[in-house]
């Protein structure tokens, strides 16, 4: 059977209420991630569309809802190649502080368009930030209830493995979405296959909470962001070596944070591109080139 067609029922489905997973997060992190309180990052940018980027493939989108929340359906973004006939490697799109806005979606088409079903999250109930005070607000509604984040994010990972039959899954993020990107990898040992965070905060030294990380993780750090200090990232790439963790913590030199953001005055299109590329090589190797470990 033709995947789109299959896809496209199951997200039907999911539309109306029955198909995401209303389970407890398995092996759930126990602490919350660390809020910023006034995001420096973020008080001289204003969301804006990101120009559009090709295709490499034809894809098939629609908006859908992946799971249950407390008061109402989890509603996120979907994209994949159109002609796909088989199951494809998945890939959880978590947003920025911005929410699930235009560019988050422009970034799900294209990993769609690189053979992979992404499934976009919403981790603001629909809304999105048009200032860097509503972001603000809305970040603080996730860091009060970080469990609705993980259960959010659980069923995103339950709708790709049972309904969409992705062989492997993968994270990534951008500042918030990078931190629970790795806040996702932590709480699925041994199921989750790869993790991306661009400029998330996250544990860092925290050897406890590091110690469950067992999936590959890829990470982007500006080297003059002053809200992630190169000191501190480099504390973190030390620990994961340390505990003999497959991770790879890159520091890319003269950019701030948000540098992979078209929206941002720091946006610097040269080591975007170039962190695109590697985030594409490391998704490849380690979501179509490995053997799938899920029964299908």
């Amino acid at each position: 059977m033709n995947m789109t067609r299959t896809l496209f029922s199951i997200a039907a489905c999911a539309a109306l209420g029955g198909c995401g997973s209303s389970e407890e997060p398995a092996a759930a992190v126990t602490s919350a991630p660390t809020p910023s309180t006034t995001a420096p990052e973020r008080q001289h940018e204003t969301p804006a569309p990101a120009a559009a980027a090709s295709q490499a493939a034809p894809i098939f989108e629609q908006t859908l809802a992946y799971g249950e929340g407390r008061r109402s359906n989890l509603v996120g973004y979907l994209a994949m190649p159109q002609d796909a006939a088989e199951p494809l490697p998945g890939i959880i799109v978590i947003h920025e502080g911005w929410g699930l806005n235009d560019d988050i979606k422009a970034l799900t088409r294209r990993l769609a368009g690189e053979g992979y079903v992404a499934l976009a999250v919403d981790l603001y109930g629909g809304r999105t930030a048009a200032t860097p005070d509503a972001a603000e607000a809305l970040l603080s509604e996730v860091y009060a209830d970080p469990d609705a984040a993980r259960r959010n994010l659980q069923q995103a990972y339950d709708y790709l493995e049972k309904y969409a039959f992705a062989p492997r899954i993968a994270t990534i993020g951008w500042d918030l979405g990078g931190e629970w990107s790795l806040q996702t990898a932590l709480q699925y040992p041994g199921a989750l296959d790869a993790a991306v965070m661009y400029y998330g905060r996250g544990v860092f030294t925290d050897r406890d909470r590091l110690a469950p990380l067992n999936v590959p993780l890829l990470g982007f750090y500006g080297g003059d962001d002053k809200s992630i200090p190169v000191r501190q990232v480099q504390e973190f790439r030390a620990k994961l070596l340390e505990l003999g963790k497959n991770a790879e913590v890159l520091i890319v030199q003269h950019v701030d944070h948000s540098f992979a953001n078209p929206s941002s005055a720091t946006y610097n299109a040269q080591a975007a591109n170039e962190a695109w590329a590697t985030t594409l090589a490391f998704l490849e190797r380690h979501l179509k080139l490995a053997t799938p470990t899920r029964p299908q």
